[in-house]
């Protein structure tokens, strides 16, 4: 149970939504592998953002499929994810504003490291099925950038797993 000053000073927060500085599409994608005990299936997080403000769009949700490693279920959900902000990008653009490349946060660099070769790095990911390698040609093509951010400072992990306390109190602020 919240204590009154607890439950004061959240019943009043809201989302900011605030452009800021520059117009950009922003993807905060996690996944933690495994977790569904009874169906082996892991669980994801998303959080776009437009601009410096507040989330547009979250999702938190468990895979559609069973994955074989972490790596692998990173790459399913941003496979499954990353599409909303390649969607939202198109709109504004469709608008009339000019937009760099949806910046994607990612915090698996295992996952990084096999979107930026194409393809299985090693024998234990050549089993990962090549219908999420297309994320390999929407970095090509400048439609997004797959940026390293430390787990620590994941926005979507708030989407994927408990989070308490201090870091509670940081993704939500």
């Amino acid at each position: 149970m919240l204590s009154k000053s607890t439950a004061s000073s959240t019943r009043e927060r809201g989302i900011i939504r605030r452009i800021g500085v520059r117009l950009e599409v922003r993807a905060y994608i996690d996944a933690v592998y495994g977790v569904h005990t009874t169906s082996g299936k892991s669980h994801t997080g998303c959080a776009v953002v437009l601009g410096d403000g507040g989330p547009v769009y979250n999702k938190s949700t468990k895979q559609k499929i069973v994955t074989k490693s972490s790596t692998e279920a990173e790459l399913v959900e941003l496979s499954d994810s990353v599409s909303q902000s390649i969607h939202m990008r198109n709109l504004l653009i469709a608008q009339g504003y000019t937009m760099g490349p949806v910046i994607v946060h990612q915090d698996n660099l295992s996952c990084m490291a096999l979107i930026q070769k194409g393809g299985p790095c090693s024998e234990k990911s050549k089993h990962i099925n090549i219908r999420y390698i297309w994320l390999c040609s929407k970095v090509d093509n400048g439609e997004i950038l797959i940026v390293h951010l430390g787990t620590e400072l994941m926005f979507a992990n708030v989407l994927t797993k408990p989070v308490q306390g201090s870091n509670f109190i940081r993704e939500r602020n």
